[in-house]
């Protein structure tokens, strides 16, 4: 669980030590006023996320307090209750010397009981934390860390006194064990949500600044466009006009060169024509072979923003994939139109045998700002109840969107 929440190092040796090496710490008997295995439970856990797992010290220290008031609190719960239990079925002393078979073997199964409820608590708990510690980018502030450890830290002192001064009937200090379970499982729940809301804000800013700049783009190209007309007009009189043989030539070699202008893609949506104009820009200058079929006249139901989010990140992901070719590799293929009552969007692009991302990420190294492009695609096609599909086949990356349309 915690290779969730804390990546494992890379190193084979140390996964395969990190496994054994949890057995024990998981396993540490806790009983009241026992102060030796509550401290080893939290020395042994200190020692095997330093030594087996990767990350800065608040994270860890953030796991640290998160799991050991968790793993205590259902040791001891197990422990003394699986305790009551045998002692209460089977009347046997206090001593073992004088258990008889019958009393060793209710013992084992008990014990074994125990085990497997505490094998299942943690496979429950698994599953519970499993999605939250997975949305968790571990790009928290120190100061949020900070806060988030003096809540835990807040229960899990707590069940530690309890534990170790309380004297007499074990059976008070259950609500408090209980307690602390969930509200450690609560503080992971708010990391994920703390951390989900920043990475919200940092992407809306970043589509924000995109939608801004394909704004003045737009607005820088009316008046390019109109730039372009009257000198095209001016050249074409001068290319036809009575001037020397000379001057005609170059007029002729200054519209031809200009004439690009006018080779982009018509798409019928303003913002999307600048979108595209601006990515195929990019695609050639990093000698990537772009092909646009793309015709959204009459569909206007979209937000320029989504438009920018759909389209945008997808022939990022294309280009980001398309430069790690060789050249002659370098396809990208960007189908858009209509399908009976549907806008269906494909994008397709070669990739590399691995290229395809675990969980929809990227491999850039900052994940803060990069790599939920497909989930965020994926939520903007949700948000018009649309859906997304991605496979691969044949060193192909297929995405493809499909909306309904209102």
């Amino acid at each position: 669980m915690l290779h969730t929440f804390i990546p494992l190092r890379k190193s084979l040796i140390l996964r395969i030590l990190a496994f054994f090496a949890s057995l024990p710490i998981t396993d540490v008997l806790v009983y009241t006023n026992d102060l030796a295995n509550i401290l080893l439970s939290l020395c042994g856990l200190i020692l095997y996320l330093f030594v087996f797992h990767q990350g800065k010290i608040m994270e860890k220290i953030t796991a640290v307090f998160t799991f050991y008031s968790i793993m205590i609190s259902i040791n001891f719960l197990m422990m003394d209750v699986s305790s009551k239990i045998f002692f209460a079925v089977t009347n046997a002393s206090s001593e073992q010397g004088k258990w008889t078979y019958g009393v060793r073997l209710a013992n084992g199964g008990i014990w074994a009981a125990s085990c497997l409820v505490r094998l299942l608590f943690w496979l429950g708990i698994y599953s519970f934390l499993r999605k939250p510690l997975m949305q968790i980018r571990l790009n928290l502030t120190t100061k949020m860390w900070l806060i988030v450890d003096s809540i835990i830290l807040a229960s899990t002192v707590g069940c530690f006194t309890s534990i170790y001064f309380t004297s007499g009937q074990s059976a008070v200090i259950y609500p408090l064990c209980i307690a602390c379970i969930f509200s450690s499982l609560g503080c992971v729940c708010l990391v994920a949500y703390m951390s989900d809301a920043m990475q919200s804000a940092y992407q809306l800013q970043h589509l924000k600044q995109q939608r801004e700049y394909y704004q003045d783009k737009m607005k820088e190209e009316e008046r390019i466009r109109a730039i372009y007309h009257d000198m095209k007009n001016h050249l074409l009189v001068l290319e036809n006009s009575q001037e020397s043989e000379a001057a005609r030539q170059m007029a002729k070699h200054l519209r031809s060169q200009i004439a690009d202008y006018e080779n982009y893609v018509h798409t019928g949506n303003e913002f999307l024509d600048i979108i595209l104009k601006d990515k195929t820009e990019k695609a050639r200058e990093k000698q990537i072979d772009f092909s646009v079929a793309v015709e959204l006249g009459g569909i206007d139901f979209m937000e320029p923003l989504d438009l920018s989010t759909l389209f945008g990140n997808g022939i990022d992901n294309a280009m980001e994939a398309s430069e790690k070719l060789p050249e002659d590799q370098r396809t990208i293929l960007l189908k858009a139109g209509r399908v009976q009552n549907f806008l269906s969007v494909l994008i397709e692009n070669c990739c590399k045998q691995e290229e395809r991302p675990k969980n929809g990420r990227t491999s850039k190294t900052d994940e803060f700002l990069h790599g939920f492009g497909i989930s965020n695609m994926q939520k903007t096609a949700e948000k018009y109840g649309g859906q997304l599909i991605t496979r691969k086949e044949n060193k192909k990356f297929i995405l493809k969107i499909l909306i309904p349309i209102p």
